[in-house]
């Protein structure tokens, strides 16, 4: 119809629309294949898409450009985000690309100012020289090196502070590979830059040990003008020189005293339940806060509890300029206590908007019915470990914010089980986008008597009308080991018409041998607009079988067969996320050097009959395999109509250098995505 209009003359609404109003409605445009279907309706809207794109992911092979002064890159003037984390062969691509370190990106691309990319080779120096402008920079690295983590933290940090010394924002939340001493240092010898910058996350990926004291002091004494500072913290009394005690908070607080976002997580989630408590006492927590006046994002979540802070959250709801939006509390006490009715605590900061409670042992289905009276604009909440919590509780809350609650996580409260609690969730069932359920599937035989408070027939509780779950479009279930999925239809999640992401995790060890039948995958086709699967199994573990067929060791699973039968049923999936099961250690005979190299090398491997299943998925546009798997295994994959982008990724930590026991070796992912991309696609 658009070429007939065009070879008569024809001009649309949309064509007598001037240029600025165009280039308006495209720039509201966000999801990226949106974007590039409008890029190739014709000329001017190509142009116009370009000139509205701020952020850009490049994926693909780089080893296949030899020359990059001579390949041809659109302009995007107002491009500001730059991603290269993606690109092929994923995580090895610096030593090997003259793309990287040639000027051709940023001179094609001046106004980039943020810019993610994965830390691997040492030439940080040599890449981020072309890139003097940039403001915010993520780091990602998975891999172990053979040298000191000390060395790979000066390697990029001290590069990236000497050429980019505008840098606002440090992102570090997947750096894997260093010790919070050599990021301490690596700041502090840096002070000028330091100074600018108004945002650090510093997670370090899975950082067994967060940051100590006085590492936490000296960043902040070198960074005053911090606004975010995320951090995780070592607060077991075990340890010396940890963050739980009230001089340490004290000086942070006075040393970054415009900070809007503070976190400070102890990632240890082996939380003490004794009755001993935290030295930080509530009435110091609430002179931090008085602190820190401009703070609307506070997590706390620290190895001890912290007792009666139901006085020092009430002021946050009183004497505040700046109320408190953001609220994360791990391991407190007495948050609220809700009795008789009565607002105390957490129920009395009425303008937050996200509320998550963790470990919080004193939580009561009277603390959920105050914080839903008082807590009335919260648009999403988090119960984690609140094992007196029950589904009555979690009714009554529903009821309280059924006009603006749209994300809602529960996770291992023990009182409840996930029929029930769907239930008790019906009064969201018209409001609710995003859903998170991590409990018992199978209901505990001394609970049967709570069914009649939740059963639909009772006009009482606003749930005679089943309804639909109209607007619910993100569901994550969390199952353990050999579960199957048959349930979920059952519970009363049958009926969500605008599902379009499941993501399923998976934990636990599967053992030798799976149960009889299927995981049940195909029941997903139920929900017709299902178009992102993330199936993660790497929190499992399993026996494998290990056979020799010439000279090649070939790897099977039952379980990736298990699981993974009935993916072809799923007519609308286009975007498959999957984690393979992690290999069984062997029991004796492996010093803990030679685990760690195991775990490494073998941590995810997907079997050629997982391999097979996945390319019976017709309709799959986008395919990232977190793991590994042979040549013989991923070939197959490039024979898929409509497959646009496959990528393997050894995105766990910690992956081995020098991989050359797997098909990641380069040289391979390079000829399987010369396949892929030399294909003549449909659409």
């Amino acid at each position: 119809m658009a070429s007939e209009n065009a070879k008569i003359g024809v001009k649309t609404l949309f064509d007598i629309l001037p240029d600025q109003v165009q280039e308006k409605i495209l720039s509201l445009i966000e999801p990226t294949r949106a974007r590039n279907s409008a890029s190739v309706v014709c000329r001017r809207w190509r142009i116009l898409e370009r000139k509205t794109r701020s952020s850009l992911s490049l994926r693909g092979n780089v080893l296949s450009i030899l020359d990059p002064s001579s390949i041809s890159l659109a302009d995007f003037p107002s491009l500001s985000s730059l991603d290269l984390s993606t690109l092929s062969p994923w995580g090895r691509v610096s030593s090997h690309s003259p793309l990287l370190t040639h000027p051709i990106l940023s001179q094609k691309l001046p106004c980039v100012t943020s810019l993610t990319f994965y830390a691997h080779d040492p030439i940080a120096q040599e890449f981020l020289s072309n890139w003097p402008n940039l403001k915010r920079v993520k780091l990602l690295r998975f891999h172990i090196s053979p040298t000191d983590p000390n060395i790979i933290a000066q390697s990029y940090l001290c590069p990236l502070f000497q050429n980019c010394t505008k840098i606002q924002e440090l992102d570090l939340s997947e750096f894997c590979c260093c010790w919070t001493e050599a990021v301490t240092d690596a700041i502090v010898k840096n002070k000028p830059v330091a100074e600018g910058l108004t945002s650090l996350n510093l997670i370090l990926g899975n950082a067994s040990n967060g940051f100590r004291a006085s590492e936490l002091l000296s960043i902040t004494a070198v960074c005053k003008n911090l606004r975010q500072l995320i951090a995780p913290c070592l607060s077991n009394p075990r340890y010396t020189d940890i963050v739980s005690n009230n001089d340490t908070l004290v000086k942070l607080a006075t040393n970054c005293r415009h900070l809007t976002t503070l976190h400070l997580v102890d990632l240890n989630d082996n939380y003490s339940q004794e009755s001993n408590p935290s030295v930080i006492a509530a009435a110091n927590l609430e002179t931090l806060l008085s602190l820190l006046p401009l703070v609307t994002d506070f997590s706390l979540n620290l190895y001890h509890p912290i007792l009666d802070v139901g006085p020092a959250l009430e002021t946050l709801g009183h004497h505040r300029t700046n109320p408190i939006k953001s609220l994360k509390l791990g391991n407190f006490r007495g948050v609220c206590k809700g009795e008789s009715s009565h607002l105390d605590g957490v129920s009395l900061c009425g303008e937050l908007e996200f509320l998550s409670l963790k470990n919080c042992f004193d939580m009561s289905d009277d603390s959920l019915v105050a914080i839903a009276g008082g807590c009335n604009r919260l648009t999403k909440i988090e119960i984690i470990g609140c094992f007196l919590v029950t589904e009555l509780g979690v009714q009554q809350l529903a009821l309280g914010l059924r006009k603006t609650l749209k994300d809602f996580s529960l996770s291992n409260c023990g009182r409840i089980s996930i029929e029930p609690l769907v239930k008790a969730l019906k009064p969201l069932r018209g409001q609710l986008q995003r859903l998170h359920i991590d409990c018992a599937w199978i209901e505990p035989e001394s609970k049967k008597e709570m069914h009649d408070i939740l059963d639909e027939k009772n006009t009482s509780n606003g749930l005679r009308e089943p309804g639909k779950w109209e607007n619910l479009h993100e569901l994550s279930l969390r199952l353990c080991a050999g579960q199957k999925l048959t349930p979920l239809l059952q519970i009363g999640l049958h009926d969500c018409p605008n599902m379009s992401s499941i993501t399923i995790k998976v934990k636990g060890d599967l053992g030798v041998k799976p149960p009889s039948g299927t995981f049940n995958l195909e029941i997903l086709s139920k929900f017709h607009n299902l178009s992102k699967l993330k199936l993660d199994l790497d929190m499992t573990t399993c026996n494998v079988l290990d056979y020799l067929f010439g000279t090649q060791v070939i790897y099977q699973s039952p379980w990736e067969e298990f699981y993974l039968v009935g993916i072809d049923k799923l007519l609308s999936l286009r975007e498959l996320d999957y984690w393979p099961p992690q290999r069984m250690l062997p029991a004796n005979g492996l010093s803990w050097q030679e685990r760690l190299l195991f775990k490494a090398k073998n941590q995810r491997t997907l079997s050629p009959k997982g391999a097979r299943l996945i390319n019976g998925c017709f309709g799959l546009r986008n395919l990232v395999i977190h793991g590994t798997t042979d040549q013989d295994s991923m070939m197959p994959f490039s024979r898929m109509l409509y497959l646009r982008d496959a990528q393997l990724r050894e995105d766990c930590y910690p992956t081995i250098d020098n991989d050359e026991s797997t098909e990641m070796r380069t040289e391979l992912c390079r000829r399987f995505e010369l396949v892929l991309n030399d294909r003549w696609l449909q659409d």
